[in-house]
């Protein structure tokens, strides 16, 4: 069949070849009547055009059941993997005919799951692979997947139809050879896709089958991903406007390229494609690594510290048991790591959180409020104002010797806090009995790659959320380079970022690491509005310095 009589209406699929195909029979017995997949059967799954957010609830759902899972792996982002068991077999489809190592894991008696781009049934695999299954008897279910086709043209800003062009046409232009003149129709969307190589040729043909040259052209590369990137022109100049895109890239022909401008919601996010440093472990960054990225950025995690359990044991031993002897009036946490250190000792001793039963409980900030919830306890204070131990102090009750039984305040924290809360509930009549929970070092140097991305300007922001990541990331990984943004979570971490000759950039209006991201989403929306009203493109940070590639 030529590449044009796969050309269909959006009711049909087209057959592009994708990676993995199969190109001859899988070599086991075959004539079985194929079944449902169970034990010992395929499911097809399609896993999304780039976007790992666009994976299905029920795509999740068997990854999280599946023995063993063919994918190719340069094609698979890593948060996709992230839903298989631990013990789950990951199978390269580079490395052989990814149809006879589902099946020979499938007659082992594995559930598999094969792992196919965007949806299987369109411009993918589905046909070849599900139907090698077939012949073999392997039993298989399918389970669709949101498609490029429609999938990337959304996150372009891109509606396929609206009220005056209700008709779509996809088309495969990889192996050339398309009757143009099939889609003349001046109504009617097409969607090109497998042209990235082959642009002029695709708009020279539309234009000589009578679509006027001035008909809106858009093309899409490395579609619903942070690199995502949509230039809009017109049949005449797309191949030129477009040069350099890189592949995967897709193109939309038709009138309704004009609604770019009203809904282009992807890639206008205030931080879209920034690669911006988060100086904390993953478990720490979370939350924040998750804010980062509705704004649009890609966020890398690097600790610059690590924790390590203290050095003589006993002190915190004897406060665990003090804690449930009834020692303590109040528990004081000034981070997540003290509730962590807490939480495990507890574990030890085969404790859990019905052992705080009549104490009170402060937390420094939402955070460690948030990791107390997750043990089990509600927090009793949290500041306000200032989340430190500044601002927990200011709020901090006096000690009244006929409403508090006991005036003994426990502070687990680490080997290296501050005196100022102590101070300030020794003030109010606390005793206070400061026990080192954990020890924090400084931790390892990142890889080469992260280190080079940071001098040499490679991040377009770093987050320090405290003086010591500015002096451990500089300690460990270098000063980070002049194009850089600096976002600091306050005056003392401006003011330690300044002392190694950093210029700051952002700071947050309140000391937490949310405002600190919202801080930067919003200095983010502000260099794009400069640079909009300069009739500027919207280049990242990294993109100023000498010798970074730029399109035009």
């Amino acid at each position: 069949m030529s590449p044009a009589a796969k050309s269909t209406t959006a009711e049909t699929t087209p057959g592009a070849p994708a990676e993995g195909a199969a190109e001859e029979a899988v070599p086991i017995e075959d004539g079985a009547p194929a079944r449902e997949a169970g034990p010992g059967g395929v499911v097809i799954v399609g896993m999304g055009p780039g976007d790992p957010g666009l994976l299905t609830l029920r795509a999740a759902a068997e990854l999280e059941r599946a023995d063993t899972v063919v994918v190719s792996r340069a094609h698979c982002p890593a948060e996709i993997l992230s839903h298989c068991r631990p013990d789950a077999e990951i199978i390269d489809s580079a490395d052989g005919d990814p149809v006879t190592m589902a099946a020979r894991a499938a007659k082992a008696g594995r559930r598999v799951v094969r792992l196919l781009q965007g949806d299987p049934g369109l411009a993918c695999d589905l046909a070849a692979e599900g139907g090698a299954l077939a012949k073999a008897g392997v039993a298989f279910e399918v389970v669709p997947g949101v498609s490029a086709v429609t999938g990337v043209p959304g996150y372009a800003g891109i509606p396929l139809t609206d009220a005056k062009h209700r008709e779509v046409r996809v088309i495969d232009a990889a192996e050339g050879g398309v009757d143009w003149e099939r889609f003349s129709d001046p109504d009617a969307t097409l969607v090109i896709i497998g042209a990235e190589t082959a642009v002029a040729e695709v708009c020279k043909g539309l234009v000589a089958a009578g679509r006027p040259d001035s008909t809106p052209a858009a093309m899409t590369s490395l579609g619903t991903t942070t690199e995502q990137e949509t230039v809009v022109s017109t049949l005449q100049k797309l191949a030129s406007d477009a040069k350099g895109m890189e592949a995967p890239a897709l193109i939309v022909v038709g009138d309704v390229v004009g609604w770019r401008d009203e809904l282009s919601w992807f890639e206008t996010k205030p931080l879209f494609g920034w690669r911006v440093l988060v100086p904390r472990t993953k478990e720490q960054a979370a939350s924040l690594s998750e804010q980062l990225r509705g704004y649009g950025a890609v966020p890398d995690e690097v600790p610059t510290i690590s924790v390590e359990p203290p050095r003589t044991p006993q002190q915190m031993e004897r406060a665990v048991k003090g804690l449930v002897t009834g020692r303590y009036e109040w528990v004081v946490f000034t981070s997540t790591n003290a509730v962590k250190a807490v939480r495990e000792k507890f574990t030890d001793y085969g404790l859990d959180a019905r052992a705080f039963a009549g104490l009170k409980v402060a937390a420094v900030g939402e955070q460690t409020a948030a990791a107390l919830v997750e043990f089990g306890i509600q927090p009793d204070l949290v500041p306000s104002g200032e989340q430190s131990g500044e601002g927990l102090a200011r709020e901090w009750p006096p000690y009244d010797e006929d409403l508090d039984p006991i005036n003994r305040v426990l502070l687990p924290r680490a080997d290296i806090a501050t005196d100022v809360l102590i101070a300030r509930l020794t003030e109010l009549g606390w005793e206070c009995e400061d026990v080192t929970a954990y020890r924090t070092v400084r931790a390892a140097p990142p890889p080469e790659p992260i280190r080079n991305a940071i001098k040499g300007g490679g991040f377009d922001a770093v987050l320090f959320t405290s003086s010591s990541t500015v002096k451990n990331l500089i300690g460990i990984a270098g000063k980070p380079h002049k194009v850089t943004v600096i976002a600091v979570i306050g005056p003392q971490t401006a003011k330690t970022a300044e002392e190694y000759g950093l210029r700051v950039d952002v700071m947050a209006d309140k000391p937490s690491v949310s405002a600190l991201a919202d801080a930067l989403a919003e200095y983010g929306a502000r260099w794009r509005t400069s640079r909009a009203e300069a009739g500027e493109p919207p280049r990242k940070p990294s993109q100023m310095r000498r010798g970074a590639r730029r399109r035009k």
